[in-house]
């Protein structure tokens, strides 16, 4: 960690700066998963591209070469479940961003089929770790009130990162030579080169490091964030918590084979499979609602007002509608002899427009947000990694089936999503419990103390602000650690003397005694 002396650490900067940086860096990781997302759409319609690689008019090898990608993001992710939680947050971004810059040197020096082939897959692998790091980051890193807005401002990053990059290659498909391609694939190190120069010297995740039992590093890392001293009672409240929630996974481990099968009773766990499916959920659900990349982005505002779950059942019930109407709007536009084709073609239109305004209301943002709050402390990378593995895997099935459905079915294909959507609505309504307004500590304690699947009748489980037994738990514990360092101050003044005439050396002692 550059700049380790007291009061130097992160040069300087603690609180609301410290958040803000962690967020520049994850916001950075997004934009670059949407730069590099898109910009191959663009670069696979420019000619020099084309006869380089000897694959002019061949669209079967250039549908191969773009959708091998989504293979590699979706491997990527499962290695971010294997190694995520032994290399920590910091170290996964970093690794993910190296293999991400030697796909891009691929990519940019490719001359064959088989050398883009390589680049885009590794690519896809550097991307898919990192897309399964960055939110658990940001949520164990942020405050509960603004863990939600900090991640759905990624994903609008994404969408930036997306346009960007049809932006830059639409500019250079003006350019002749392989300058028209090369140079949009290169222009990714930008954020590259910004991730290199955050990420190592921000504050790795506390509770990760209260994981693997680095208890002081957590503390100095949690009280640097909320910018206060490392004996606040608030503070010491806050990795009780932590501890609690770690101490409490650890006595009851879930092995593969209590995965598989579940555990009853007192060995119940914390619901391990039932989150990691919640959040798997949420990815399957943003992709199989029927969107491409969204462009309208209206969140952040509700995110932590109406919270997770009335977002994604207003979306799926909004998107459902517009479905419907889609549907019979080009279930008219195809009719013989109807006179107003024209008519109802255009209000189609309308209506994809409209749906992607719900779609930016809560199925963008929330599934990705979704996993790394739902997840147990133990498997919360893990289940980050399983979600962007099902929503890459989803996306794959629909790149494929979208195009044979249309062509196959016609307008009755849209039927499918109408579908899709309105049985959204009551899966959220029944099994989705509120994250928002929530410590993730408090969302453990629920599942610890909590074992029905259904949730709708929990006021617990579905307000969407925080309930006041957690409230009242925390300021218990708040007031219990302010008691304690009085009584140890206290205590420790009668033995070593006034601190504010004792020598330095007692100075230290005494602080060392109350903390």
């Amino acid at each position: 960690m550059f700049g380790s002396k007291n009061g130097q650490r992160y040069f300087g900067f603690r609180g609301g700066w410290l958040t803000f940086w962690v967020t520049v860096a994850c916001a950075t990781d997004m934009t670059l998963f949407g730069y590099d997302q898109g910009v191959f759409g663009g670069v696979i319609v420019t000619d020099d591209f084309l006869e380089t690689l000897n694959i002019v008019g061949d669209t079967s090898m250039i549908s191969t070469v773009t959708a091998l990608y989504t293979i590699g993001c979706f491997f990527g992710a499962v290695a971010a479940f294997v190694v995520g939680d032994i290399l920590g947050r910091k170290k996964s971004i970093l690794m993910g961003t190296t293999i991400m810059s030697v796909g891009a040197i691929l990519q940019i020096t490719a001359y064959s089929v088989p050398h883009m082939i390589v680049g885009r897959i590794v690519a896809g692998i550097g991307n898919g770790i990192n897309t399964s790091t960055a939110p658990p980051w940001q949520a164990e890193t942020s405050a509960a009130a603004w863990r939600g807005k900090l991640i759905v401002i990624e994903l609008i990053m994404n969408i930036a990162g997306f346009s960007l990059s049809n932006w830059v290659t639409f500019g250079f498909s003006f350019v002749p030579g392989p300058v028209a391609w090369r140079l949009p694939l290169a222009f990714q190190f930008i954020f590259i080169v910004i991730l290199y120069a955050t990420v190592p010297w921000l504050p790795e995740s506390p509770r990760w490091l209260v994981m693997k039992g680095r208890f002081k590093e957590a503390e100095q890392i949690l009280a640097d964030l909320e910018a206060k001293d490392v004996d606040d009672p608030m503070i010491q409240a806050q990795l009780g918590e932590i501890k609690f929630a770690a101490n409490y996974e650890r006595e009851h481990a879930v092995r593969i084979r209590d995965l598989v099968r579940g555990r009853k009773g007192d060995q119940a766990g914390t619901c391990t499979v039932r989150r990691l499916l919640l959040g798997m959920g949420s990815q399957f659900m943003q992709q199989f609602s029927g969107t491409a990349t969204p462009m309208i982005q209206i969140g952040i505002p509700q995110v932590e007002r109406w919270g997770r779950r009335k977002m994604l059942m207003y979306a799926a019930a909004g998107q459902c509608f517009c479905y419907v109407i889609i549907t019979a709007l080009l279930r008219y536009n195809k009719l013989p002899g109807y006179a107003h084709q024209t008519e109802v073609a255009k209000a189609s239109v309308a209506f994809f427009f409209l749906y992607y305004v719900f779609f930016g209301i809560g199925m963008q943002g929330v599934p990705w947000l979704y996993p790394s709050e739902i997840n147990s402390l133990s498997m919360k990378n893990k289940g980050a990694a399983l979600g962007t593995a099902t929503n890459w895997l989803c996306n794959f099935i629909i790149v494929e089936i979208t195009p044979i459905g249309i062509d196959s079915l016609g307008w009755k294909f849209y039927i499918i999503w109408a579908v899709f959507n309105g049985a959204f609505v009551p899966l959220v309504y029944f099994f989705y419990p509120e994250t928002s307004d929530r410590t993730l500590e408090d969302i453990d304690r629920y599942f610890m103390e909590n074992q029905n699947i259904f949730v709708n009748k929990d006021k617990a489980a579905t307000s969407a602000k925080r309930p006041l037994e957690y409230i009242e738990r925390e300021e218990t514990e708040i007031r219990r650690h302010s008691s304690v360092n009085v009584r140890a101050a206290s205590t420790a003044a009668e033995k070593y003397g006034d601190p504010a005439v004792d020598d330095g050396a007692k100075d230290g002692e005494l602080h060392k005694e109350i903390v």
